[in-house]
């Protein structure tokens, strides 16, 4: 099965073709500043679960919700987002979601308490969501169709770079200046980026949009609030059965159900369901959200594994990061070679297999593995990571004529949000869970006040023991042998995810992809025959 045959595009004007590599560096800046914020946010995540004055004192559920309250916005609203570009111009969105992304960042990094770090990561995921889908839409609207895949690759390994710088610049700042920081360090990103993006940027548009969906929107956001809220809530309970845990996930599932059946009938759906009437799509989609289902939740707990249980300061634990982000920086533009020697089945099955390898591998780590290993896993990671994306992301976007790109990329990065959001809800609870019951036979010495707010997360039992002195230091032992635990049971589970998506795409998605000359000429049957 191959990508269906989509219309020939106009031509793109000579003007706009010659700058396209500017316009492409461009765009990944606005997309580093994006995907900055979650990756310099995860070596901070320590430091803000620490007590007034160095951090807010956040629990692990307000930590879950600092980083959900931005993925489940910018996923709710992502498509309605592309919907508006492809409608009002990908420029101007572009450059009005720079603007609220820069000030919900100099917002939170002003952030007195732990709901209101919450509330304003909320406003950046607002900008976030018109910025991310308006740049790969932009792409596809400057590059011939020859040059999309290797534009893309290039795009994907501008994710790749902001892992990389995102950790290093987040440990340089909280090893200087107050945790607020590394949400500061956006806004000048944000300043450039405008700058550049009004000057090189050109205006695209879709003729036909479609029409806002406010209704889909709103359900869409409500519905996967309720559901990951009811998964957290059950996490920071150890009690899956508890009546208010149960009630808000049914709640959850129902409205998205709602939501599903509003689209299917309406006239102008915030999700064209037709899209996922195509197998190939359809696939390629749910792979991106079961890889970030996996990641994230792996990548919450890995941040505590280095710093808590192995001793490691934010900008160490951002240096043991570049591995990964090196691997995707030096893979994800070259994918499209592999893909065209093996084809694209081929390429991600063997890709989903070595991210559920090293996502096992996870469950071998102590408390004294050699670091090597751990940088060897990393690697291997994001390896597998540059394999998977850059693939899926060439068959996603061509599967949709070039006018539609930006609900192509909408729907991918909904996806990808969504996928990222409900791994961080179900494995964070796998997690929580896991290390509540392992820890909770170690804390009976502990006054009774004392005893549910330690078992909440190894932060929590260790900055309680610090408090205690003497008494507390029985308990650091004990804390790290149950993190380490919790983390063995949450990787299996990534790696239960993992396989699942081989398994997806070993089965969907197409083979080698046809030569150009003999894809062309099915085009142009497929145009006679309408």
């Amino acid at each position: 099965m191959t990508t269906p045959a989509v219309p020939t595009a106009p031509r793109i004007p000579e003007a706009v073709h010659r700058r396209r590599w500017a316009i492409l560096g461009v765009l990944m800046l606005s997309l580093l500043i994006v995907v900055l914020d979650n990756s310099i946010l995860n070596v901070a995540i320590k430091t803000i679960s620490t007590p007034a004055p160095t951090g807010l004192g956040a629990t692990q559920s307000e930590l879950e919700w600092a980083i959900n309250a931005y993925t489940l916005v910018f996923a709710g609203l992502l498509f309605s987002a592309g919907l508006l570009g492809d409608r009002i111009g990908r420029k101007k969105v572009l450059l009005g979601g720079l603007a609220v992304f820069g000030i919900g960042s100099a917002l939170a990094a002003h952030s007195g308490s732990p709901a209101q770090l919450i509330a304003f990561r909320a406003l950046m995921a607002l900008g976030a969501a018109f910025v991310m889908p308006a740049t790969l839409a932009v792409l596809m609207n400057v590059f011939d169709r020859e040059e999309q895949p290797k534009a893309i690759g290039v795009w994907a390994g501008g994710v790749g770079l902001a892992i990389a710088i995102g950790p290093i610049t987040g440990g340089l700042l909280l090893g200087h200046f107050w945790w607020g920081s590394v949400f500061l360090i956006n806004v000048p990103i944000v300043l450039l980026a405008f700058g550049l993006m009004v000057w090189l940027v050109p205006e695209s548009r879709d003729p036909k949009p479609g029409r806002v969906d406010p209704l889909g929107v709103v359900l869409s956001v409500v519905g996967l609030v309720l559901l990951v809220y009811g998964i957290i809530k059950g996490g920071e309970l150890a009690d899956f059965t508890d009546p208010t845990v149960l009630t808000t996930i049914g709640a959850g599932l129902a409205v998205l159900a709602a939501f599903v059946v509003f689209e299917k009938r309406s006239d102008h759906p915030s999700v064209d369901m037709d899209y996922f009437k195509n197998r190939v799509f359809s696939a390629a989609i749910s792979v991106i959200a079961l890889v970030f289902f996996a990641l994230m939740g792996v990548t919450f707990f890995s941040v505590f594994y280095t710093q808590s249980v192995r001793g490691y300061s934010p900008l160490q634990t951002g240096l043991l990061l570049l591995p990964l982000a090196a691997a995707q920086l030096i893979f994800a533009p070259r994918a499209r070679l592999v893909v065209d020697r093996i084809g694209i089945r081929a390429t991600t099955t063997a890709a989903m297999l070595v991210l559920a390898a090293t996502l096992a591998a996870f469950a071998t780590l102590d408390a004294d593995t050699p670091i090597w290993l751990l940088e060897v896993v990393f690697f291997f990671m994001g390896a597998g990571m540059a394999h998977i994306m850059t693939p899926t992301s060439v068959v996603i976007m061509q599967a949709l004529p070039r006018e539609k790109a930006g609900s192509a990329s909408a729907l991918s990065n909904t996806f990808r949000q969504v996928g990222g959001a409900l791994g961080i809800a179900v494995l964070g609870s796998v997690l929580s869970t896991s290390y509540r019951n392992g820890i909770e036979g170690s804390l009976g010495t502990l006054p009774a006040g004392l005893r549910d707010t330690a078992g909440e997360s190894i932060e929590a039992t260790l900055g309680i023991a610090a408090k205690l002195g003497d008494q507390g230091r029985a308990l650091v032992v004990p804390a790290h042998d149950a993190f380490l635990h919790a983390m063995h049971v949450t990787a299996l589970w990534g790696t239960g995810v993992a396989l699942l998506g081989a398994i997806v795409v070993a089965v969907f998605l197409p083979g080698r992809p046809k030569p150009a000359q003999e894809e062309a000429d099915e085009e142009d049957l497929a145009r006679a025959k309408r």
